[in-house]
């Protein structure tokens, strides 16, 4: 069986010390959390999922038709390059680093990968971008293109500093792809949601169309709900000054053991290590990293900011490594 590479659990089971995924590590968030728990999964959720959408709606200040609903952050790349191919669409942009599923729709499709995003029908941004969690430099540029442009912001919330090089009047003109499972620290609730364009109200429509019934379960549409209430907006900003102190010391942890540590807006970097990492070793003491070969980064790894226990942790590891070489 062929999977795409990701972070987080493996066969191994769940790590001890995960430095392979992008989750909120100060949560779960503690009302969302509730929420999803008090759930009630006897029952199917409203398949319009009407309050949802107002909610959603309301928090953004747009339209609720504007509003689609999605299963993941992955089910809507792999619906929305359906959508764009059964439209005529033919070519694809991608960033020249980026999350695999893009490429991998495209694919799936037989999109021609374009170098100009002039020439493409479709194309993808992501900022803070992953891995590098960095601004897109051609983001402007492939807004005017011409082309049906997702920015995923799936790490938006998460930002340490920095800020989206997208002004809000282009913001209106792109489709804006939020999953907040990662902000709420909850990456087993699966759940996403779109901004249609401004002026894509039928595209919107079409695309919930092409959706499956109910694509969000009831614990996704309580993560979602609360995703949106004060309470978890304040703890999530009350979060990111933790992790601000946290991400200071890891980079300062990997740069005193000789790897080569990236620059970055959000919760997690990109570092090259002195020399290759034993990772069976680093799996067997509890520890996972995020090899980023398959986003296009080969010889780096992508660290989640963890708190200092789990630093601790990995800087024994990596030294015990050394003694053994």
């Amino acid at each position: 069986m062929t999977t795409t590479p990701h972070g987080g659990p493996d066969a191994l089971g769940v790590p001890r010390w995960d430095f392979s995924t992008n989750a909120n590590a100060v949560g779960p968030c503690p009302s969302a959390l509730k929420a999803v728990q008090q759930a009630d999964a006897r029952h199917y959720p409203d398949p319009a999922y009407a309050a949802l959408r107002e909610s959603l709606a309301a928090f953004h200040a747009v339209d609720t038709a504007r509003i689609v609903l999605a299963g993941s952050a992955s089910e809507f790349i792999g619906r929305f390059t359906a959508w764009v191919a059964r439209e005529g669409g033919q070519r694809v942009w991608l960033p020249a680093l980026a999350y695999g599923d893009y490429a991998h729709a495209a694919q799936a499709w037989k999109f021609e990968r374009v170098h100009d995003p002039a020439r493409a029908h479709l194309a993808w941004l992501c900022e803070p971008s992953s891995p590098l969690g960095e601004a897109e430099p051609f983001a402007r540029r492939v807004v005017a293109s011409g082309a049906q442009v997702v920015l995923d912001r799936a790490y938006e919330p998460l930002r340490l500093n920095g800020r989206c090089s997208l002004e809000p009047a282009a913001l209106q003109q792109v489709w804006q792809l939020w999953t907040p499972n990662k902000a709420m620290g909850l990456t087993g609730v699966r759940g996403a949601y779109a901004i249609a364009p401004e002026r894509a109200v039928a595209e919107a429509r079409a695309l919930d169309q092409l959706a499956p019934s109910w694509p969000l379960g009831a614990h996704a549409v309580a993560l979602l709900d609360a995703w949106v209430s004060p309470s978890a907006q304040d703890w999530l900003a009350r979060s990111l000054e933790r992790l601000r102190d946290w991400r200071t010391g890891q980079r300062e942890l990997l740069a005193g053991l000789d790897w080569t540590v990236l620059p970055g807006d959000a919760h997690y970097f990109c570092a090259a290590p002195p020399r290759p990492l034993d990772t069976p070793a680093l799996r067997a003491a509890g520890i996972k990293l995020r090899d980023t070969t398959s986003f296009g980064l080969p010889g780096h790894w992508r660290l989640g900011v963890l708190p200092p226990e789990a630093q601790s942790a990995l800087a024994a590891a990596l030294r015990r490594a050394e003694v053994f070489e």
